[in-house]
C-alpha cells in the first residue's frame, strides 16, 4: 500500500488547542481539517499502552511520579486537561486503543510515536503493535510507526514488516544512513528547527519522505518545503495548512 503523507501532520493532535495526546486533541485536528496526527505511545507500570508523551507525570497532570511506577487504573483517576484550560477539566490519559478507534472514527491517518519509558523499548513496541495491529483495519493505509529508540525500531520491523516505519533523527548520526537502511525506514523525521539546508539536502537524496518536527511558524514552515522538506509536524496545524495546500 503507498504511503501517502500529507503536507502537515498535528503535532500530538492539535497541541495549540487542546491538551496535548487526548482525544480532545485528536478530535480538535479533526475539526480543523487536519489529515493525520502524530501521538506518543507509553506503557503503565502494568503494561497498559497508554498515549502520553513525558516520563514524568507532572507537566500534564500536576501529580508528581514517573509512568512507569503507575498502574492504569491509578493512571486513570489524573486529570489531564485542567493544566491546558478550565474546559478540559477532567480530561483523562487515553488507551492506545481509544485514540486509535477516534482516528478511525474521523477519517484520518496516524503517526505512533514510540516513547518508552528507559529500558522498555522492547516491551513498548511488542504492545503497541499488539493493539494496533488488532484494531486497525486492512483496507485502511497503516500508521507510521516511529521512534528515537533503535530497539523501538527493529521491534516494529521484527513485528509487522509491511507497516511504514519513521527514524527519529534528533542530532545527526554518522551511520544514520546504515540504520535507516537496517530497519527499511519509510521516513525520515528530523528536528526542523535545527535543521541545516545540506542536511535537507542530504536527507531528501536518501530517496524517502523528509519530516521535520515541530514547525508552528509559518515562514519556517515555507523554508523547509523550499529545502525539500515534504511535510511538518505542527502545534497548531490549521496555521501551517494556511501557507501549505496539500498536494493533491
Amino acid at each position: 500500500m503507498t504511503l501517502h503523507i500529507p503536507r502537515v501532520i498535528g503535532h500530538r493532535g492539535a497541541k495549540a488547542y487542546a491538551p496535548e495526546n487526548t482525544l480532545s486533541s485528536i478530535h480538535a485536528a479533526a475539526d480543523l481539517g487536519v489529515e493525520w496526527v502524530e501521538v506518543d505511545v507509553k506503557l503503565t507500570k502494568d503494561g497498559t499502552a497508554i498515549i502520553f508523551h513525558d516520563e514524568e507525570l507532572e507537566r500534564c497532570t500536576g501529580t508528581q511520579g514517573l509512568v512507569k511506577d503507575f498502574d492504569f487504573k491509578s493512571i486513570r483517576e489524573l486529570d489531564a486537561g485542567s493544566w491546558f484550560g478550565e474546559s478540559f477539566l477532567g480530561e483523562k490519559i487515553p488507551t492506545l486503543e481509544e485514540v486509535l478507534d477516534a482516528v478511525l472514527e474521523r477519517g484520518m491517518g496516524i503517526n505512533l510515536e514510540i516513547k518508552p519509558c528507559p529500558g522498555r523499548e522492547k516491551e513498548t513496541a511488542e504492545v503497541c503493535l499488539d493493539v494496533a495491529t488488532r484494531i486497525w483495519p486492512d483496507d485502511h493505509p497503516p500508521p507510521l510507526i516511529s521512534s528515537f529508540q533503535h530497539v523501538s525500531l527493529e521491534t516494529a520491523l521484527d513485528m509487522m514488516p509491511e507497516w511504514p516505519r519513521g527514524f527519529l533523527i534528533d542530532e545527526q548520526l554518522e551511520n544514520w544512513k546504515e540504520f535507516a537502511d537496517y530497519i527499511e525506514a519509510s521516513t525520515i523525521n528530523v528536528n526542523g528547527n535545527t535543521l541545516k539546508p545540506e542536511e535537507a539536502e542530504m536527507y531528501a537524496d536518501y530517496g524517502k519522505p523528509l519530516l521535520a518536527y515541530t514547525i508552528n511558524n509559518p515562514d519556517k514552515a515555507r523554508e523547509l518545503v523550499r529545502w525539500g522538506v515534504d511535510g511538518v509536524f505542527s502545534d497548531n496545524p490549521d496555521v501551517i495548512l494556511e501557507v501549505l495546500r496539500p498536494r493533491h
